[in-house]
């Protein structure tokens, strides 16, 4: 029977913080398909999650038995490339004050004395932010757009940047973006549909230049919305949620559980050919020309 086989290979997740987002969906994914994961873990949110999961707070299982294990957690912070970028107030900030190596080049080295070259196969990018999300584009300021594009797409090129050198031959990078970087989403603000649309595009530049460097595939993937605790920020997320069910191709919504799968697979010899995507996964809203939920309901 064919089935996603991750045994022997190691995964770095970045952006997981909680048990309720796309960031954990991949986790519980790869774990499940035989993988080893590291996550980086944002670290304002790093205590919270390491208490949580000590205090049994997150839901650990697998389907079919066993439970999710972490190799390690590693604080990371994407806004910052290498030690140098960090200003003073965050190095001082009580949160981060006993923590280090938490710049993405810190991360890698991390990895790389600890495991030594070749050692990663997989490298999954679930990390976004807009501090003016619930801003429109017109109304954001310069540096809310900046910051919006740093964190949310600069920082997949930081990761492939930097943790290429430590994936084998045939490795895989996934990240996940939104339609807004295609088309226009109402409340999706603050230079956040800037960042996907740079993130898109960046992942087919990366494709071609990762895979001639490291043999790299790099994809993403195009979910639809989720109401995770971090897509709370947006404000209108449950609207849009419940939006796509009444107007995709398939009347429902996506769940963490089905990108989760998908990047399992993308991260597998089962995608050995695919890389450059943008994969939707959205009950096929993103193909729809016009809202059905009018046609539904005329029966």
């Amino acid at each position: 029977m064919l089935s996603i086989d991750l045994t022997g290979k190691r995964a770095f997740v970045a952006g997981v913080g909680d048990d309720r987002g796309y960031g954990w969906a991949i986790v519980r994914a790869l774990v499940q398909a035989g993988a080893a994961v590291r996550v980086g873990t944002w670290p304002p949110m790093l205590n919270i999650f390491t208490k949580s999961l000590e205090r049994g707070k997150f839901d650990l299982s697998l389907p079919g038995g066993g439970k999710i294990e972490f190799e390690k957690i590693h604080p990371m912070d994407a806004t910052f490339d290498v030690p140098e970028d960090v200003p003073e107030e965050i190095r001082e900030d009580k949160r981060y004050r006993e923590l280090s190596g938490y710049t993405i080049q810190e991360v890698a080295d991390t990895l790389r004395d600890e495991l030594g070259d070749g050692c990663l196969d997989i490298l999954v990018h679930a990390l976004a932010n807009g501090p003016e999300v619930r801003k429109p584009l017109v109304d954001t300021s310069r540096a809310g757009y900046l910051a919006a594009v740093s964190v949310s797409a600069y920082s997949m090129v930081s990761l492939v940047q930097r943790f290429g050198p430590l994936m084998r031959e045939g490795g895989s990078a996934v990240s996940l973006t939104y339609l807004a970087g295609e088309r226009v989403v109402p409340g999706y603000g603050g230079g956040m549909s800037s960042a996907k649309a740079a993130l898109e595009s960046d992942t087919r530049t990366l494709a071609y230049e990762a895979g001639r460097r490291w043999g790299l595939r790099v994809n993403t993937i195009s979910a639809g919305p989720l109401a995770s605790r971090a897509a709370k920020a947006i404000g209108t997320i449950d609207r849009m949620v419940d939006y796509y069910r009444a107007n995709s191709a398939l009347p429902d919504v996506n769940t963490a559980e089905d990108v989760g799968n998908v990047a399992a697979f993308l991260c597998s010899p089962l995608s050995a050919a695919i890389t450059g995507e943008t994969l939707h996964v959205d009950m096929g809203y993103h193909i729809m020309g016009m809202p059905a939920e009018d046609q539904l309901g005329g029966g």
